[in-house]
């Protein structure tokens, strides 16, 4: 008798939640049930906050969001969030709600259960069990939310606009999903290929680093006009190395103090963009972070607390940049972004029109050798506008760098003039520089170069400090001056009034 009633009620331990799971009466019934149940056994809570108590985000926050959204009980929670996917308009995406909801999970035979409480996690499990099954259970957390992020692939874009920074922290974010790539990029296919096997190189450096006694991260400086596809390519190296971009808005920061904890909220494996610096450190009087906050920013010891980073900044021209900031150590990579010339034309026109020959190439080449030039934005749009019409789309660009072209003989001239190198009706300048070009203008032959007083050889292969320099040519000048001088002597001279220059026939 005895013998059965035992085996009655190890029959209802296995059959009662069973049969009360299948009903709301039953779900509710089976709740009270665990929780008399882990009544009789004393348990151990870990809290595990989103940020720690200098306001970094904690990574095993992360991890555990990630990992309890995998969860069947997640999706058998009384409330659930719904979002649709990133990149498929079909997909939906289950988010556990903030709510004081409990999610049980097994690991090795034991039940424990997550609970948010504000900003926080919070693990509950028997106390008696915690020695066999915490650390293990913490490294299966890691593991499949690792698996998950590597499968999902995704690429986050922060940026310091959170309004409840002491809640939240200093950043907020967003899946990346822009299209470009490094190959997509208008630049020197040689020069993307030094871009990769750099990236490729730092990723396998670690030791090396290390072994310096350096901090594991790479600088780089993309300078160019506006529209030559700076901000492209900086997507397209987030892409390659599959890291969050954090794109710091300098008017948004308060101070050096400020901006400095926005350098520790950021995380390893990300990518830190300050983009038209150039033109904020111009603003000296207006800013509120100094040259001493930028530098410290760049390669202080404030940016030692974190590795495994890539930072990048843009400016339109880095002659205008004070020395101190780009200076070897500061910038390991210069990148020059120019304007379009006729290789780069053609490469535009192979992918936004799907030609790679036409028989108005020729005429293009010539307006290009003339030094008429345009952004490639400027002309991708062009093509883009034209794309039904290959033809027309090639005319509306000639047309384009013609009146480009004319603009900019008459800011020439003007240039020229106002500095006291023409005289007379010859039109011949009075200074000319040593290296050729009028008025200091300086024209470097297009090239690849080193940046840093040393080459670096990282442990994975050669991997040299490179930048581009200026595109134009002397000669291109030397054509140019020559085409101005000679349409002076035949129809026209530059007359000076009221401090400006004018053309008269």
């Amino acid at each position: 008798m005895i013998l059965l009633l035992f085996l009655a009620l190890l029959l209802g331990f296995w059959l009662v939640p069973r049969v009360l799971s299948r009903t709301s009466i039953g779900h509710f019934l089976l709740n009270r049930w665990r929780f008399l149940e882990d009544s009789f056994h004393a348990h151990q809570l870990y809290k595990i906050p989103k940020f720690n108590q200098h306001m970094q985000r904690n990574q095993l926050h992360h991890k555990v969001l990630t990992y309890l959204n995998s969860l069947p009980s997640a999706a058998d929670s009384d409330f659930v969030n719904l979002f649709s996917g990133n990149n498929k308009s079909n997909q939906i995406i289950l988010v556990i709600d903030d709510g004081h909801q409990v999610f049980p999970d097994t690991f090795l035979g034991s039940r424990v259960y997550w609970k948010f409480d504000k900003d926080c996690f919070v693990l509950k499990m028997r106390r008696k069990e915690k020695r066999r099954i915490l650390s293990s259970y913490l490294q299966h957390i890691h593991k499949v939310a690792d698996e998950i992020e590597q499968k999902n692939n995704e690429v986050r874009l922060y940026i310091n606009a959170e309004n409840e920074p002491e809640r939240n922290g200093r950043w907020i974010s967003t899946p990346f999903t822009h299209p470009a790539t490094i190959d997509t990029a208008v630049i020197d296919s040689d020069l993307k290929n030094k871009v990769k096997s750099d990236l490729e190189s730092f990723l396998k450096s670690k030791q090396y680093y290390h072994r310096l006694g350096r901090v594991w991260k790479r600088s780089y400086l993309l300078y160019g006009p506006s529209g030559t596809g700076k901000s492209s390519f900086i997507a397209g190296m987030a892409k390659f190395l599959c890291y969050d971009i954090y794109d710091v808005d300098m008017s948004k920061v308060a101070g050096d103090s400020d901006l400095k904890l926005l350098l520790l909220q950021t995380t390893s494996k990300s990518m830190i963009v300050v983009e038209d610096m150039d033109r904020y450190l111009a603003e000296k009087s207006t800013a509120a972070v100094s040259l001493s906050g930028v530098l410290n920013f760049m390669d202080g010891i404030i940016s030692c607390c974190g590795e495994e980073r890539v930072m990048v900044f843009t400016v339109s021209n880095k002659d205008q940049v004070d020395p101190t900031v780009l200076r070897p150590g500061r910038i390991d990579v210069h990148i020059h972004f120019p304007l379009c010339d006729f290789s780069s034309f053609k490469n535009l026109a192979n992918s936004h029109l799907g030609i790679k020959e036409h028989k108005l190439f020729p005429q293009v080449e010539e307006i290009f050798q003339t030094g008429a030039s345009l952004s490639p934005a400027e002309i991708g749009e062009i093509m883009i506008s034209n794309r039904g019409s290959p033809t027309r789309a090639l005319k509306t660009v000639i047309n384009a760098l013609q009146t480009n072209n004319d603009a900019n003989k008459t800011t020439m001239i003007h240039k020229l003039t106002h500095n006291g190198s023409v005289t007379g009706s010859s039109g011949a300048p009075r200074n000319l520089s040593h290296s050729g070009s009028v008025d200091g203008l300086v024209d470097l032959p297009s090239k690849l170069t080193h940046s840093g007083s040393s080459r670096t050889v990282e442990e994975s292969g050669d991997s040299g400090l490179f930048c581009m320099e200026n595109m134009h040519t002397g000669k291109e000048l030397k054509k140019l001056y020559g085409l101005l001088r000679n349409r002076s002597r035949r129809k026209e001279s530059v007359d000076l009034d009221g401090g400006e220059a004018k053309l008269s026939t």
